[in-house]
């Protein structure tokens, strides 16, 4: 029987459609559980800790200090949390991690000044019709600037691509940017990655072509998604990524069967199921 249609697209999940169909049904589709990394924990810091940091403090007040304070706070929170829990790090090893997301938060000062940001918006959720879809996003940070205008923010605790891979890791801000344009009717003059751990920054100006053609790619993936649920056909892809995929011993390019997956791994979709 068909498998169900996910009832929102993000543009993660654009992307990683494309960049395999078989690990997109494994996680939007059969909702097979990812084993948590210390990389996807550190990214959670991260994130939170910059979250309280531009939530809980004025211009003015978003010093090192502030957010040396503020991640002492997400640290706490994250003491309770699943992921990080479930990956039973020695002390060594908490400290190392408590130590890398440290670096990273510092970095944020690097790249810019915080005081001179005007957020609207902090892990702000926008959904919209686009077509068929329903294509929802968190944007990490939505900034006005001094003209009026708004500009997208996505942080990035991982490595900054090489040149020649930037404009593919763009599309989840461009995506982003048209969800601004649909939900809130305007189209922001910049998009943002800002890589903390080199640091480095990668911006991008979303023109209204440029725009149109992500609102196509988005329309053309949501299709073809139709057409494999209703076929049954997720083809893999391979890549050097495959070496660190969670599924890969139920990927029919090594051998494996995609039907093993849900059983094993305890999924909480199959086909024809509600």
């Amino acid at each position: 029987m068909p498998f169900e249609l996910p009832r929102s697209l993000s543009p993660s999940k654009v992307t990683s459609f494309r960049d395999c169909a078989l690990a997109f049904r494994f996680t939007a589709i059969e909702h097979l559980p990812e084993a948590p990394t210390i990389w996807t924990v550190k990214g959670t810091l991260v994130h939170r800790a910059l979250e309280r940091l531009f939530w809980h403090h004025a211009r003015g007040d978003r010093t090192p200090a502030s957010a040396a304070a503020e991640l002492g706070h997400a640290w706490h929170e994250l003491q309770a949390d699943p992921e990080y829990t479930a990956l039973s790090l020695s002390p060594d090893a908490a400290d190392a991690l408590r130590s890398e997301a440290e670096t990273l938060v510092r970095n944020e000062f690097e790249l810019e000044d915080p005081n001179e940001i005007n957020p609207v918006g902090i892990e702000l959720t926008l959904e919209a019709r686009v077509g068929d879809m329903r294509l929802r996003g968190i944007i990490d940070r939505l900034d006005l600037t001094s003209d009026g205008e708004l500009v997208v923010i996505d942080y990035k605790t991982g490595r900054a691509p090489a040149p020649a891979y930037e404009r593919s890791k763009l599309i989840g801000v461009h995506i982003y940017a048209l969800l601004c344009e649909e939900v809130l009717g305007r189209r922001p003059v910049q998009v943002k990655l800002l890589h903390l751990k080199e640091p480095t920054t990668i911006v991008a100006e979303p023109s209204e072509q440029a725009l149109r053609g992500h609102r196509q790619k988005a329309v053309a993936v949501w299709s073809a998604i139709e057409r494999a649920c209703r076929d049954e056909d997720f083809r893999p892809r391979t890549s050097p990524l495959c070496n660190y995929c969670r599924f890969r011993e139920f990927c029919p390019a090594y051998g494996g069967d995609p039907s093993r997956a849900a059983p094993v791994l305890g999924g909480a979709c199959m086909p024809g199921a509600a």
